[in-house]
């Protein structure tokens, strides 16, 4: 809060350290919810959304080191293209069918993979990462609108809980955003 009581937009990855991890990603989802209220622009949305999963994460002590989207391309709709992210530069497209990105994005499954070095296929834009997850951002109509991307530099940094948490998330993004 500011000085005279008033709430800014970057309180929002203010996150109390004696927190669950089920209440962090719960405050997270509030403040998704509150920061795409009236926004329909999917770069804004997932610009702070992505903002909001890494300070979500380095709040629980997970050694994240990317948070983010690629999104579908409009003309190319087996491809997917960076979107917003927090963390190093990133590999700019990825096909469908591709790494762990490319096989959530054309599954529309959730993909937990605890080593990504024993994963098939596995594109490494980062070399330390040492574990994934990636959450496929699904339309109405089934079609695959984009991913969500979480890499950690620690085996085993996602679990169940991760899932869940970031599968609500996916669906406020469809509800939020326009992708055109």
């Amino acid at each position: 809060m500011g000085s005279s009581g008033e709430f800014y937009h970057a309180d929002h990855v203010n996150y109390d350290s004696n927190l669950s991890k089920e209440e962090v990603l719960g405050q997270l989802l509030l403040s998704y919810e509150g920061l795409s209220d009236g926004q329909v622009n999917w770069v804004c949305n997932l610009s702070n959304a992505s903002s909001l999963i890494w300070h979500a994460y380095k709040s629980l002590g997970v050694s994240v080191n990317w948070a983010g989207f690629y999104v579908t391309q409009d003309n190319k709709e087996d491809t997917l293209l960076l979107g917003p992210f927090q963390g190093k530069v990133a590999c700019q497209t990825i096909q469908f069918g591709k790494g762990v990105c490319g096989t959530a994005a054309f599954t529309r499954e959730t993909q937990i993979v605890s080593d990504v070095n024993k994963y098939p296929d596995h594109i490494a834009c980062d070399g330390e990462t040492k574990s994934e997850i990636v959450v496929p951002i699904i339309s109405n109509d089934s079609k695959t609108l984009g991913v969500i991307d979480v890499d950690c530099l620690d085996y085993d940094g996602f679990d169940e809980v991760d899932r869940e948490f970031l599968e609500r998330l996916a669906k406020l993004i469809n509800k939020s955003c326009v992708f055109k």
